[in-house]
Order: structure tokens, then sequence, then C-alpha cells
């Protein structure tokens, strides 16, 4: 395992690039080196493909691979948060079978946590998966699952027991997506794209050793999930394709492209516009638009980007200690709550303050617009910021709760059986027969 000062850290990552990063390589076939070596996911295990770093050296390794223009290890949804809940929640198999196919970037997963019925309330579930034999048989449906078009494999939340209150009857899945019983439909959003969908389980089925932990163990996994997701990407390194690229290609067509052919493309650096973290780093930040010819740089917006780049370079450390607590087992505390509180800030001063500067060519999109016309689809993606992985009110109940001791919110409904809940479609349900 490295150790030592930075400058020892930092003479290991680079003595393993001089050896080993090759541009006559394919993206797969770097992946997996940095699989074998633990560098790209150094936060991980040893015994599972990592270094087991701490986060605090992750900048240190992060600094030397965006110097050279290094690709870093495959990102998604699985790989910030399906892999550390299996190393926290998944038997020995699942673990052996699904942590390579993670950190060498041979599949995607997606996340099918959230539904049309359920809101922010997620221990309402209503997706059922029922027992038959050695597989489970599911049904229902999710909503704003990002990637489920190219994804593998999806974390999936459903109902395994209507007789348990709503917390203790939930199930959590590693589900193929790619069978008959799954249906995903594209949500257009206000920005064009259609970065989210909408899916829809018909006797899709699961086997039973997907299960992770036992039926009704699901909410512990579900929460520990949710902590990785607000705590951000913080244990990845190196520059990336960026979200959207992912969420639109499947992995094995990236796995197949050369290194050189990706350098060439993206000018060394394969970065792009990430709609989930819009602003957040790369091109979109307001520390390099007011750089722009002609940009807006009057005192009252140099002091506006002043206040987002401190924002930002707490909110980085707050994700490292959210991260490490995560990672250490800590649950889900408060810490990743304020990260996830400090970026939707984050988003909504890059929001105001982009427009500002780039005064009404700010509001163009289209390849001819400034910046590609980046700097409107932030303004319009800005919103999701502050919903998607639990929404900002969501967020300050659980810092009152847990950090000022405020009472509780009332929850008549923590200790009644599911099937006699009227939440969501089993509202409409109950309401149909009354009429």
């Amino acid at each position: 395992m490295a150790s030592g000062s930075s400058d020892q850290l930092r003479e290991e990552v680079t003595a393993f690039l001089d050896q080993e990063w090759d541009l006559d390589l394919t993206v797969g076939d770097w992946w997996e080196r940095l699989a074998r070596s633990g560098w790209g996911f150094p936060t991980w295990p040893t015994e599972w493909f990592g270094k087991g770093l701490g986060t605090d050296q992750l900048p240190t390794i992060d600094a030397v691979f965006k110097e050279r223009g290094v690709l870093g290890a495959p990102g998604g949804l699985g790989q910030m948060m399906g892999g550390p809940v299996l190393m926290r929640h998944g038997s020995p198999q699942q673990q052996e079978r699904h942590l390579w196919n993670l950190a060498a970037g041979v599949e995607s997963w997606c996340q099918f946590f959230s539904e049309p019925g359920s809101g922010s309330d997620l221990a309402s579930a209503q997706t059922r998966a029922v027992r038959d034999g050695d597989e489970w048989v599911v049904n229902g449906q999710k909503v704003w699952t990002s990637g489920a078009r190219t994804a593998d494999r999806g974390m999936l939340v459903a109902r395994v027991n209507m007789e348990a209150p709503k917390h203790a009857g939930l199930g959590y899945f590693v589900i193929e997506v790619d069978q008959p019983g799954i249906e995903v439909r594209p949500l257009k959003q206000m920005t064009g794209d259609a970065h989210f969908n909408e899916v829809f389980f018909t006797d899709a089925r699961v086997p039973d050793a997907e299960l992770v932990g036992r039926p009704g163990d699901g909410w512990a996994a579900a929460v520990t999930t949710l902590a990785f997701e607000r705590s951000g990407r913080a244990g990845v390194v190196g520059v990336g394709f960026g979200r959207e690229v992912e969420a639109r290609t499947r992995r094995s067509e990236l796995r197949a492209r050369k290194l050189g052919e990706v350098v060439e493309r993206s000018g060394s650096r394969p970065t792009s516009f990430d709609a989930r973290n819009p602003g957040i780093s790369g091109r979109l930040s307001p520390v390099s638009l007011i750089k722009e010819p002609g940009a807006n740089r009057s005192d009252p917006l140099r002091q506006d980007v002043t206040r987002y780049y401190i924002q930002i370079r707490v909110n980085t450390m707050n994700q490292q200690r959210a991260r490490a607590a995560a990672e250490a087992g800590k649950g889900a505390g408060p810490a990743s709550s304020i990260t996830k509180l400090s970026r939707s800030v984050a988003t909504r001063i890059n929001r105001d303050i982009g427009p500002a500067i780039l005064g009404a060519g700010g509001m163009l999109v289209g390849p001819d617009a400034p910046m590609g016309g980046a700097v409107a689809q932030s303004t319009l993606a800005a919103p999701s910021i502050s919903i998607a992985g639990g929404t900002d009110e969501i967020q300050h109940n659980i810092l009152g709760e847990r950090v000022l001791g405020l009472p509780r919110e009332p929850q008549v409904d923590r200790d009644v059986p599911f099937k006699d809940l009227k939440v969501g479609t089993i509202r409409a349900e109950a309401q149909r027969g009354e009429s």
C-alpha cells in the first residue's frame, strides 16, 4: 500500500504512469491495468482492486493524473455507489461476481430508487418483488433513472413484505437490465436532453443470489447508497469522459475506443458538460468564464466568483470527509447532507453568475453560442441538483434532527404494516374502491 508523504505518493503514481500509460491501448485495456494496480479506485480495499488509502490522499493522486492528461477509472453509479455498497452489505459471492466488472469498467449500473408515488419518501416504494423459487418476480415502476438506457445492471429497491412496516419490508437487488420484463422510456428535459428515464417492470426476474443481505434489509443498503451519492465522486481520480457521455454510450463501446483517439478528440482532457453537476468543474466554472474575452468583470461579479470558488473548495473537503465516513462504515452521517446542500448552493450561485458574466450570450444554445451553449444548459439543469439524491428539504430535516437535536417530524405510519397504508398508488386504489 502506498504511504508516506505526498511527494512519495506523487513519485509512486508517476512511476506507474510512466510504465503503464500507453496511447495504443484501448480504454478497456487501460481500465483493467488501473484495476489491477489499485490506482483507479485508491480508497477501495487492497483485496478489491484498491490501495486502501484515505480520501485525504486523493487530491495528490488526482493532480498527477490530470497533469498528465491521463484517463481515469470508469465512472458511473455502479463505481460510485454500487461497489462500495457491496463491500459493506454484499455477500462474498456478490463481491466476487461484481467488483471486478465495476473496477475494470466492464459494466455500467443505474439506480432504481425513485417512484412516481413515493416522492422523497423512499421507504414507501411500492415496486414489488415476490419470491418464486430461486428467483424474485418484480412488478412496478421507477422514474428519474439516470443512464438506464445503457446500463447493464441496476440497484433496485423493491417491496418484499407487505405485512411489515415500510422501512422493514424492502429488499435491495442487483438486477440485470437487458431482459424482456424491463422497459426503459426516456424523459425529455427542458434542457432538450433525456438524461433521465422512467422504467417499467412487468414480471421482470432477478435471482435470489442477487438479493443484497436478507429480505427486509433493503433500507440499510439504500441509506448507504444515498450516503455515497450525496458525498459525490470523491473516490475516483483522473479525467473522464463526462457523465452525459457515459449515460449515452454502452460500456462495451467505451472500452473499445483507443486511448489515443480519446485524447486527440478531447485535446488531452477528456472532459465535458456534466448535467448532474453544472458548473462545478471544468470549462463551465465561473473562475474560467470571467477570463473569457468580453466577460463582465465588475466588482460585484468578481466577489460572487470568489464566493463560488470558496464554496467549491470547502465542499471538496466536506466531500472527502463524508466519503471517508461512508467508506469506514459509519453510515449516512450529517456530513453527506452538508455536502449535498453545499452542492445545491454552489449550483445556484453558478446559475446566476454564468449569464451575468456572458450577458445575452449566456442565454444562447447550440454550437455557435458562447461555450457551445453550455452556460444556458447549466442554467436550465440547475433545479435538478436540489432534487437528485434527496431533496434539500430532506437534508435540512436530517441536519435539524441529528445535529441540532430538534424534534423529529411526526411519523404516524412508521410502525404500520405497509398493506394498511394509503400512499401513492395504494391511496389511488383505495379511493377507487371507496367510490
